[in-house]
C-alpha cells in the first residue's frame, strides 16, 4: 500500500475561553464558510500533543497546553483518495490574545470566532458531534463521515 492511499493523521484542540469555543475556518481562500478545531497534519517523530502545539500556535497565534484526549474522528471523501483521522484534545491558553491580529504562515487560516454553547447552531462546522463533547466530559468516538465544504 502506498502512502497516498493510507489515512492521514491529525490532531486538533478543543479550547474554551470564558465558556466559547475558539473555532477557525476549515478552508483557506473563502472557500467555504465550515469551521473546525484549531489542529493539522502530525509529522513524524514528533508526539501527538507537540504536534497540537505546532499546529494551534500556527494556526491562531495562541500557545497552549495539551490535556486529555477526548475524540477521534473520521472523515473521507466518497470516490476520491482522501480519508482523515483527526485525535481531538482538551487544550488550555498558555499564552497569547485570540481577538489579536495574526496571520497564518500556511495562509489557511485567516478567521478566528469564539462561539457560545448556545449560538452554535448559527455556524457550519464539523464534525456534527463537536458541541457534545466540547461542553461535557465525554470521550467519543464519530463514526466516519463524509468530508464537506
Amino acid at each position: 500500500m502506498s502512502h497516498a492511499n493510507r489515512p492521514r493523521l491529525a490532531v486538533r484542540g478543543l479550547l474554551l475561553i470564558e465558556n466559547r469555543l475558539l473555532l477557525v475556518n476549515a478552508w483557506g481562500g473563502g472557500k467555504s464558510d465550515l469551521l473546525c478545531a484549531p489542529g493539522g497534519g502530525v509529522e513524524m517523530h514528533s508526539s501527538l500533543p507537540d504536534n497540537l502545539i505546532r499546529e494551534f500556535h500556527e494556526e491562531t497565534g495562541l500557545s497552549v497546553a495539551v490535556g486529555a484526549p477526548c475524540m477521534v474522528n473520521e472523515f473521507h471523501a466518497p470516490g476520491h483518495d482522501f480519508h482523515q483521522v483527526d485525535i481531538y484534545f482538551r487544550v488550555h491558553l498558555v499564552a497569547g490574545d485570540p481577538l489579536a491580529p495574526w496571520t497564518d504562515p500556511e495562509g489557511i487560516v485567516t478567521e478566528r470566532h469564539l462561539i457560545a454553547q448556545d449560538d452554535m447552531h448559527r455556524y457550519r462546522y464539523k464534525p456534527d458531534s463537536l458541541p457534545d463533547v466540547t461542553w461535557s466530559d465525554i470521550v467519543y468516538y464519530d463514526a466516519l463521515e463524509p468530508l464537506v465544504r
